[in-house]
């Protein structure tokens, strides 16, 4: 199960949401999901494995990919500071852990956003890393 996070009205925080275009695109199964994370928790319960797909914010460059395994260790809430969710796609992740509902396997794809503020389009950079990002969604799915 592919999932992108995101607002299309905060420009880079739409990010996931343009990923699951560009992966549905190309045939593979990702769904798109707003800014309601404790619904994300709903979405993925009963799945072996998800990839998640959300901006971030580290201090990286923007357009950074960050990849991390969320299967067994926490996700770094400051990195995740760039979302315009209610709560956090970390606090989600370790709510549903603690509720016993997270998958087995858990990948997040943390694009590092350059701008969130109000308005539509991801900024240049944003945009440049979305076909790598793409690229390496695509492979995690051909090979689980």
């Amino acid at each position: 199960m592919v999932i992108g996070i995101g607002n299309p009205f905060r420009h880079d925080d739409a990010v996931g949401l343009e990923a699951v275009r560009l992966l549905s695109a190309r045939g593979i199964e990702a769904r798109a999901h707003g800014g309601d994370l404790a619904g994300l928790i709903e979405l993925w319960t009963g799945a072996q494995q998800v990839i998640l797909v959300d901006a971030v914010s580290s201090g990286a460059a923007p357009g950074t990919l960050h990849r991390l395994d969320a299967s067994r260790t926490e996700l770094p809430r400051e990195v995740f500071r760039a979302s315009t969710h209610v709560i956090g796609l970390a606090d989600a992740v370790e709510l549903s852990r603690a509720l016993g509902t997270l998958p087995e396997r858990v990948l997040v794809f943390g694009v590092e956003a350059g701008d969130v503020s109000a308005g539509v389009g991801l900024t240049p950079a944003v945009e440049r890393a979305l076909a790598t990002l793409v690229e390496e969604v695509a492979a995690c799915t051909s090979t689980r």
